[in-house]
């Protein structure tokens, strides 16, 4: 059954330092009216006078409205609860995996954190292989720097949720699939309302380290079955992507430092006598370096342009280095973490290397 689309999250895309007064524009100023969506919301007053709220109060709005959506979406499962049938749509992937797999992605559900060059491509092999709910997670917005690398980035997108774009192109998949966007960004403030629907498998498709660590933690300690991708960026040869337990991969720099903060942070017992049950989509190519662009002259280095960049949680600007990408590598990893998914959910083995 289809789900509708879900309205923005509450967790306001028009997050801004006001640098001062004169400094706020008429597109600022709608910013700060449409906060006016928090009722009752504590507020913070910015140097131009309009009363923006407090992270804990968008923090407390997104648990609500992620609440409010994961209820939606229970009462429209039960409504929409009646006998599987195989639908001829599927006809090759059950030719393929069998009928009574078919059946059991069917009834699964899966959450995606991230939606970028990996995880939209996860979506698309998960939808294209009759998973009947997906639940989409991010809080970007599409950007003409997506094209390259990220099936919704296309013409007609530009400013458009990720979430939003990617669960109308799945629904056009599947119909009958249950698809649940959510733009939110995941940290430890949101994951209990974002997890709280216990899905039966999670994909981490997310480049922010410190999300990204929580995520694999929580899901670890909740023992919700997670596959986690590492890092995609700065490779161009597909053939060397391999899946491997968290603790075995080996020439992969994320890899190697999700393990070590893991460990410090979140005090997770990683070595490499045992498994930690996490799988992790790797690479052991050697990063390709970025490479200056004519254009960055104009603006004395790397110009972010993303529509959502005055936000408080992730941009181009907090990072350290602007790695280069491929579609024909991101690509892979995310279908390399779909076919995890399936095969674990169609109880068949995954193998490692």
């Amino acid at each position: 059954m289809t789900t509708e689309p879900l309205s923005p999250s509450p967790a306001c895309d028009h997050h801004h330092h006001h640098e001062d007064a004169e400094g706020c524009s008429q597109e600022r100023l709608v910013a700060c009216s449409q906060h006016a969506d928090y009722a009752g919301a504590e507020a913070e007053k910015t140097p131009c006078g309009h009363a923006c709220p407090s992270a804990a109060a968008r923090a407390e709005a997104m648990r609500a409205w992620i609440a409010e959506a994961n209820a939606q979406a229970e009462a429209q499962r039960k409504r929409g609860d009646k006998p599987w049938r195989l639908h001829r749509r599927w006809d090759r992937a059950a030719r393929l995996l069998g009928e009574s797999a078919m059946e059991r992605l069917a009834r699964s559900s899966v959450t995606i954190f991230g939606l970028g060059g990996v995880g939209s491509f996860t979506a698309e092999g998960l939808v294209r292989s009759g998973v009947g709910r997906l639940v989409l997670v991010d809080f970007d917005e599409v950007c003409v720097t997506n094209v390259n690398r990220q099936l919704h980035a296309m013409k007609g997108a530009y400013n458009q949720p990720k979430c939003d774009e990617m669960a109308e192109r799945c629904r056009k998949i599947n119909p009958e699939a249950e698809i649940i966007p959510i733009k939110a960004f995941y940290n430890k403030d949101t994951s209990h309302a974002l997890l709280e629907d216990e899905p039966d498998f999670v994909v981490d498709a997310i480049d922010n380290m410190t999300a990204k660590l929580h995520l694999i933690a929580t899901c670890h300690e909740r023992k919700i079955p997670i596959v986690s991708s590492m890092g995609a960026a700065g490779k161009v040869d597909p053939t060397q992507v391999r899946i491997a337990d968290l603790a075995h991969t080996h020439g992969d720099p994320m890899a190697r430092e999700v393990r070590k903060y893991l460990r410090k942070n979140h005090h997770m017992t990683i070595d490499a006598k045992q498994d930690t049950g996490i799988l992790a989509v790797y690479s052991p190519e050697e990063r390709t370096w970025p490479k200056e662009l004519s254009y960055d002259a104009l603006s004395n280095g790397f110009l972010c342009v993303c529509p959502s960049k005055a936000n408080d949680v992730h941009t181009c600007d907090s990072r350290n280095l602007i790695d280069g990408s491929a579609a024909f590598v991101t690509s892979v990893f995310g279908m390399v973490a779909a076919s995890v998914v399936v095969r674990k959910l169609s109880e068949l083995p995954v193998g490692v290397s």
